[in-house]
């Protein structure tokens, strides 16, 4: 997928097993970051299938899943807070 400077990105399904850059059960879509607006191309009926299937999708695809409407949002995490003070005695 894509050429020298241009990169394009296939969304798969792979068993954790196998190795990263290795087989692949299903393309279910399409990743292309350098056009203008972005675009993804997921197929939503297999995406959902494999998640109901137990599929655990990596951080970037989740973030790609979610501005497809495929996925819920993550909420931004907490702000860290200081912890409070002992009591002064």
């Amino acid at each position: 997928m894509g050429k020298k400077k241009r990169p394009a990105y296939r969304v798969v399904v792979a068993d954790s097993r196998a190795p990263q850059k290795g087989a692949f059960i299903e393309t279910i879509g399409l990743y292309d970051p350098l056009t203008d607006p972005v675009t993804v191309n997921i197929d939503q009926d297999k995406a959902q299938k494999w998640l109901k299937q137990g599929a655990q999708p990596s951080e970037t695809v989740a973030k790609l899943l979610a501005r497809q409407g495929i996925l819920p949002a993550k909420a931004p995490a907490p702000p860290d807070l200081p912890e409070p003070a002992a009591p002064a005695e």
